[in-house]
């Protein structure tokens, strides 16, 4: 389904009132932000009762989560097709560059998605939802970071909880230019910002190892 479009005229057709509710609710979010997730307000703008809408969520909760669960999966979509369009030949570069790539599709969705990630990554709604397999941006760094393990730049003992080491950095990164100090940051500035977080990453994976490398490999 997709859900990037403007909610057309005649927003749904019989018997997917719910999928049009979600579709309105997501182009609310990516206009005016996680407030604008209001049932009353969304029946009206596909034409329905409010009444109707609550058959299919009982409260706002439930849409809520529907919607983090839409930019999760677009997150995780960016993540795929950045992670699949590292080239490199070299087996230890390779799995470097997913790592740096999978980065850069982390802070890049959330600057273009604002109000898809705060809804994704801010709401309890949402993050009491177990992710959908195919939609679980976490699982999708675990890959990577097991890739870097196979390859030997990565040690196991420094695989323990990597991802959380990996994720504070690129939400703590995202989240300060977003709403913090570095939000009137130029668009130069935040990607040479972004490539320093990152080369500090894979430097201090390297010396799990004992790995030298060029770091200059991570600009592909």
């Amino acid at each position: 389904m997709v859900y990037g479009g403007a909610v057309p005229a005649s927003p749904y057709h019989h018997g997917r009132l719910r999928e049009a509710l979600i579709e309105a609710a997501v182009e609310g979010v990516r206009d005016r932000g996680p407030e604008a997730v209001v049932l009353r307000d969304l029946a009206r703008r596909v034409g329905v009762s409010h009444n109707a809408a609550y058959r299919h969520f009982a409260h706002r909760d439930e849409i809520v989560a529907e919607v983090a669960g839409v930019g999760m999966g677009l997150l995780v979509d960016a993540i795929r097709e950045r992670v699949a369009a590292v080239s490199a030949t070299d087996p230890v570069v390779r799995a470097r560059l997913r790592l740096a790539e999978t980065g850069r599709a982390y802070v890049a969705f959330a600057l273009a998605e604002p109000g898809l990630f705060r809804v994704a990554f801010g709401s309890t709604e949402a993050l009491g939802k177990t992710a959908s397999p195919d939609a679980d941006p976490y699982a999708e760094l675990g890959v990577v970071l097991d890739d870097l393990v196979s390859v030997g730049f990565l040690s196991p003992a420094a695989r323990v909880d990597a991802e959380q080491t990996c994720w504070s950095a690129m939400h703590g990164f995202a989240v300060l230019n977003l709403e913090g100090p570095l939000r009137h940051s130029s668009s130069d500035q935040r990607l040479a910002a972004l490539e320093r977080v990152l080369i500090a990453l894979d430097r201090s994976y390297g010396a799990s190892t004992g790995v030298i490398a060029d770091l200059h490999d991570l600009n592909r």
